[in-house]
Order: structure tokens, then C-alpha cells, then sequence
């Protein structure tokens, strides 16, 4: 999974042809872990269909501010460079999946 600073942030997200989904997590965090483990395998599941990012919220603070990030882990889906919404079902791949489908189609 790609780590992105606040500075690559917005070059990323409105570069990207597929939706991204960000992972705002810190160390010491055991569900962000766990995030990141189901994360891994939905990423090799969908390929390039989808971008998986992680933003460490203990060093970059401009992005999680900007969006209020106040409980962690946060997933957040982007689509065309844009916010779309905070994903729920967190810790499980399939429910992200679905939730991801919902909202971006196959």
C-alpha cells in the first residue's frame, strides 16, 4: 500500500483515473493494522482498478484536519479528483468492497 504526504495529496487524488481510497491511520493503532492488513488483499483483489492509500496522521496533519478526521482508522473515498464520503464497515474487506461498488460500480 502507497504512503501519501499533505504535499503528494491532491496531485494524487485528482491524477488518478480510479477511485482512491485513503487510510488515515497512526502507529500503535491495532484496528488501523488490521485496516491495512484487509486493505493489502482487497488492493491485489481489485488491481488497478481501484488506488489504496495510507496517510500517517502523527506526520501529516493538513489533510486529516481539512477533513476532520477525529477517529481512527478513517477510510475516504475519492472519485474525479473528488470527495465522495467516509467509508463505514471498517476492518472488513468485504464490506468495503461492497460499499466501494455501491458507490463506484465494477
Amino acid at each position: 500500500m502507497q504512503a501519501v504526504t499533505d504535499r503528494q495529496f491532491d496531485q494524487v487524488i485528482e491524477t488518478s483515473t480510479a477511485p482512491v481510497l485513503v487510510e488515515f491511520w497512526k502507529p500503535g493503532c491495532g484496528h488501523c493494522q488490521a485496516l491495512m492488513k484487509e486493505l493489502e488483499q482487497l488492493q491485489q483483489e481489485l488491481g488497478e482498478r481501484v488506488l489504496i492509500l495510507a496517510m500517517n496522521v502523527d506526520e501529516e496533519f493538513q489533510i486529516p484536519a481539512e477533513l476532520e478526521v477525529s477517529s481512527l482508522p478513517a477510510l475516504a473515498l475519492y472519485c474525479h479528483g473528488a470527495f465522495v464520503k467516509f467509508i463505514g464497515g471498517l476492518g472488513k474487506k468485504d464490506e468495503i468492497l461492497k460499499q466501494l461498488e455501491r458507490e463506484v460500480g465494477r
